[in-house]
């Protein structure tokens, strides 16, 4: 019966640790799986950064591939991300929309002012719903869509060169050739 009793709490142990290894696994916080990808955009209504009285919709993602990237001032990663997401329009031509997320517009426009503007135009998404409807954790996330407005890819964190080069651009590699095949260009 000794035995018993110190191989039994043993035995359930080493399940417990068995069950967590598995079960909850922690991976790259990046690699996040999400429900949206390979779904059309949610549809929204938020007014543009600059022009607070025009609301688009989700309309304003249609026809052509673009990066939709949710980011805010209060950020420090959103920072770090920035000059690369400068180099990345220059560099492949990809238009960049932005959410400006549960963020303070004056101080988004500021900040935009000061370190340089990579994005065709920036939503604002103050009280965070549109957020809530991608499934934001927080800021920064991109979305990578294709020109029927689809989610083909979606990243928690920055965009770096490593991320751009491994994850991202091959997916728009290969809309922009589909996109080729399909108007015969």
């Amino acid at each position: 019966m000794n035995r018993m009793s110190f191989f039994v709490p043993l035995a359930i142990f080493m399940v417990i640790i068995g069950v967590g290894l598995v079960g909850f696994q922690l991976g790259d916080r990046a690699v996040l799986p999400s429900p949206l990808v390979g779904k059309p955009f949610p549809s929204f209504s938020a007014p543009r950064l600059d022009q607070d009285d025009v609301l688009v919709d989700q309309s304003v993602l249609l026809g052509r591939p673009l990066l939709v990237n949710v980011w805010a001032t209060w950020c420090p990663t959103c920072k770090a991300e920035h000059e690369f997401l400068e180099t990345l329009k220059e560099r492949e031509g990809l238009e960049i929309v932005g959410i400006v997320y549960k963020d303070d517009p004056a101080a988004a426009q500021r900040w935009l002012d000061l370190y340089g503007d990579p994005y065709s135009f920036n939503l604002q998404d103050r009280d965070g719903r549109l957020g809530v409807e991608l499934g934001v954790y927080g800021a920064p996330e991109s979305f990578l869509l294709d020109a029927a407005g689809n989610i083909v890819y979606k990243r928690v964190g920055d965009v770096n060169e490593r991320v751009w080069a491994e994850e991202m651009a091959p997916r728009l590699e290969k809309m922009r050739l589909a996109q080729m095949e399909a108007t015969g260009s």
